[in-house]
């Protein structure tokens, strides 16, 4: 078992789903790989069928985790806030890619 941040993993790949696993996140951290930066608005924008809720929820986590990180500017309003990936971010780019490779064979493959 392998104790990471207070939660228990029975391998070390549960680790990696664990903090970028869900519909979402992998989704989120597409984005930011693509555009560098983002406010919450952009990305809303570019994942339309996501709630702001879960929207909130998953960056929350992804920061807690140390993936991405929140900048927030308040030298002149209206507030802005700005999402990027960390460095612990982008080691996952590789990861990620691969992932992204995958998922493109197997629309090839397995589309109707």
């Amino acid at each position: 078992m392998f104790n990471v941040k207070g939660k228990e993993y029975p391998c070390c790949m549960s680790v990696t789903m664990g903090i970028i696993g869900g519909k979402w996140k992998t989704v989120i951290l597409f984005h930011l790989m693509e555009n560098e930066r983002l406010r919450y608005n952009e990305l809303r924008k570019k994942m339309s069928t996501v709630t702001e809720r879960t929207l909130s929820l998953q960056l929350k986590q992804l920061q807690e985790d140390g993936v991405i990180e929140r900048t927030v500017y308040t030298s002149k309003p209206p507030l802005k806030v700005e999402y990027s990936l960390t460095e612990t971010g982008k080691s996952l780019i590789p990861l990620l890619r691969a992932i992204e490779d995958w998922g493109n064979h197997a629309i090839a493959h397995y589309s109707d």
